[in-house]
């Protein structure tokens, strides 16, 4: 198989699963808190991790990595999965399944938006007219259908929720830069973040027995969306020759994972959603189609 057919399976791989965890979130919200959410699905998600390092047989890599790469290790684990889930999970705290989703969408634009100071790369007038579009749609989802009024649903699940998707592709866009072995690197970022998440809770008195339902959702969360699925996408960023070929295909994923809101969660999908993700997807898919000079050159 060719390299970017892997890169695409892979990708696709990862966004299909990750059309389901926003119900799992939500599910697993009215069990824990964010932190302890983030706490539990560390854990599972380590385990996840060292079981794939188990089964490709390099556990005996992982001291040897540690001592090399403790200090890139620790800086981007306190990224993600430190901050970045604390403040996902805090935006689905506060905001309906489906909004929340939604708006968490637009990190693939987030991304060619900073490609732009961080790996030096060109904004086209595309990108930039794809931009307004998208962020039309936020602005629609966020004051659920009134964006003129500026009346927003919930002004900080909103923050959060656009702060996440800066955060989730700043850390994608530093790890194509990174020169451990992907596996291996996330498995280290894990294992360093989890004492920032213990002492977190520990400092909020959070550290206290969960129902076995929390529990359930923690280990969902954290072995695929946190564990699994973060290798499946590393390895489609590494095998791509374009970021933004596999950044895109998340426009595949937004109206299984509406339905299963509707179908698990019982919430009613509003029409300011439907209209705001579609301004979404839209910008996603200008942002993804070639001008006619480029396809000519």
């Amino acid at each position: 198989m060719k390299q970017q057919s892997k890169a695409y399976l892979f990708g696709l791989s990862a966004v299909l699963a990750w059309s389901t965890v926003a119900t799992a979130f939500k599910i697993s919200l009215q069990h824990l808190s964010p932190a302890q959410l983030l706490l539990y699905a560390s854990v599972f998600s380590l385990l996840s991790l060292l079981a794939i390092l188990g089964w490709q047989r390099r556990l005996g890599q992982l001291l040897p990595a540690l001592r090399q790469h403790w200090r890139r290790s620790l800086l981007l684990g306190t990224v993600n999965p430190f901050v970045y889930y604390l403040i996902l999970f805090q935006a689905y705290a506060l905001l309906p399944a489906q909004e929340a989703q939604a708006l968490n969408y637009t990190w693939a634009l987030t991304m060619t938006l900073l490609a732009v100071p961080v790996l030096g790369q060109r904004l086209r007038a595309q990108d930039a007219i794809a931009a307004v579009v998208c962020y039309s749609g936020v602005l629609t989802i966020a004051t659920r259908g009134a964006p003129f009024a500026l009346q927003f649903s919930n002004l900080p699940g909103v923050g959060f929720a656009l702060l996440s998707t800066l955060l989730w592709a700043g850390y994608w866009l530093f790890n194509t830069r990174d020169e451990r072995e992907p596996v291996l690197g996330l498995t280290l970022n894990f294992l360093l973040s989890l004492p920032l998440t213990l002492l977190w809770c520990a400092l909020r008195g959070e550290l206290q027995p969960v129902a076995w339902q929390g529990l359930a959702g923690a280990a969902y969360v954290g072995m695929l969306e946190m564990g699994f699925t973060f290798v499946l996408w590393l390895s489609a960023m590494k095998l791509t020759q374009s970021t933004a070929r596999i950044a895109n295909l998340i426009f595949l994923s937004p109206l299984l994972s509406l339905f299963l809101i509707n179908l698990l969660l019982g919430e009613p999908i509003l029409a300011s959603t439907l209209a705001g993700l579609g301004l979404i997807l839209a910008g996603l898919l200008l942002q993804k189609l070639p001008l006619p000079r480029q396809q000519l050159a």
